[in-house]
């Protein structure tokens, strides 16, 4: 059974998900585009070599439809005959496409693929493919004759079940752009930002190389000030329990960006010179409650590391996405696990959520975490609509 390793893995930095955004003014098309062009040439490879390129994107609409991931690798300048494919498993679409990649590689139908991802927040809004549809059909109005709710309402329901009070939510999104904010100081994420050419407000062009969601300045007591995003009267009284406490503060803001990760077999890699930076270790994908919605890398969680024969405590990082604060918090809480070694770098909250960019976004801040302490293993796992949640550990090579 082949191995499936990652080569390399880069991201565009992040820029805020609406009008007068950094990357606003790029074309989704153009954002994936750069990222699948700069993995092949910093490697050196001949793109005719890719077998296949995975792309998530949640938004499959307007300016990202029609399979943008085949219409970027075409933008890009790699041949025609490279194929390509778009899936949504909503925000682990590129950690799912990952995960097809790699497979991919371990089963022998591939040899060298590129997992990829790309959202602009800022062209395409969020709900956008959904405008005016009944996404539910009467299956669903049967099953759950109350309705299914909105992600925000999940996270508060996730806050009364746990616990979790205003003052720890807040708190936890303060460390989470104190993080981002050191890290990018110090030069961590130096190695993962591809610089792109951007226009800015007085129509001058600049490289955009800095993540431009993160807010050094942040507080917790700053946060605190700020108002709930999803109390109304109805769902006040629907859910009595709900604290109402999840703010624009400590949820995760729009966000436009795209990522990539170059995954090839082991053997390919030696025969192109290439090193291989960590190799995939386990995989697990899981169900669980959608009206939760956001629970399910907990399960997903204690499924991977029991097929990896890994306790928590073997892992050297996770990387949690941060689509609300009470997420990695309930999911520490459950797992037991090390606050210093979750989202280390700072995670959604402040790097931002490009949807379908998040999953080899982590993947990548992952990889270079771990080569930059020296950790061994590290794991990723994502809350996903309908209450789904991808989990992958991999190893340092």
């Amino acid at each position: 059974m082949a191995e499936a390793v990652i080569v390399d893995a880069v991201r565009l930095a992040s820029g805020k998900g609406k009008p007068g955004g950094a990357l606003s003014g790029t074309h989704p098309v153009e954002l994936l585009a750069h990222v699948l062009r700069a993995i092949v040439d910093r490697n050196g490879l001949d793109p005719a070599r890719v077998d296949d390129v995975i792309g998530g994107c949640v938004q499959q609409v307007g300016e990202q439809s029609l399979n943008i991931s085949r219409t970027a690798l075409l933008s890009a300048g790699f041949p025609e005959s490279v194929p390509a494919t778009t899936i949504d498993r909503q925000c682990g679409s590129s950690q799912q496409a990952a995960h097809f990649a790699a497979q991919g590689v371990i089963a022998g139908a591939y040899d060298i693929v590129i997992a990829c991802g790309v959202e602009s927040m800022s062209r395409i809004p969020m709900g956008t493919s959904s405008i005016g549809q009944d996404t539910a059909g009467p299956g669903i109005a049967a099953r759950y004759p109350e309705g299914l709710i909105h992600q925000g309402i999940s996270a508060e329901l996730i806050s009364a079940k746990w616990k979790l009070d205003r003052e720890s939510l807040d708190a936890y999104a303060a460390r989470s752009h104190q993080r981002a904010a050191a890290a990018a100081a110090s030069g961590a994420f130096d190695r993962e930002i591809l610089p792109i050419t951007v226009g800015g407000p007085d129509g001058t062009e600049y490289a955009h190389t800095v993540d431009e969601t993160v807010r050094a300045s942040t507080t917790a007591d700053g946060l605190a000030g700020l108002r709930p995003s999803f109390r109304t009267d109805e769902f006040a009284a629907r859910f009595p329990e709900a604290p109402w406490q999840i703010t624009p503060g400590n949820s995760s803001p729009l966000t436009d960006g795209a990522s990539a990760v170059l995954i090839m077999s082991e053997k390919a890699a030696t025969e192109l010179d290439l090193t291989p930076r960590a190799r995939f270790h386990s995989f697990a994908v899981l169900g669980d409650d959608p009206l939760m919605m956001l629970t399910a890398p907990i399960p997903a969680t204690r499924r991977v590391l029991a097929r990896a024969g890994l306790s928590i405590d073997d892992l050297d990082a996770y990387e949690v996405n941060e689509a609300f604060a009470p997420v990695p918090l309930a999911w520490a809480h459950e797992l037991g696990a090390d606050p210093a070694k979750l989202n280390p770098l700072g995670g959604a909250i402040a790097l931002g959520h490009a949807l379908g960019s998040s999953g080899t976004r982590l993947l990548t801040t992952l990889v270079n975490h771990l080569e930059t302490t020296g950790g061994r293993y590290g794991l990723q796992t994502m809350c996903e609509g309908a209450g789904m949640a991808n989990a992958t550990i991999i190893e340092r090579l």
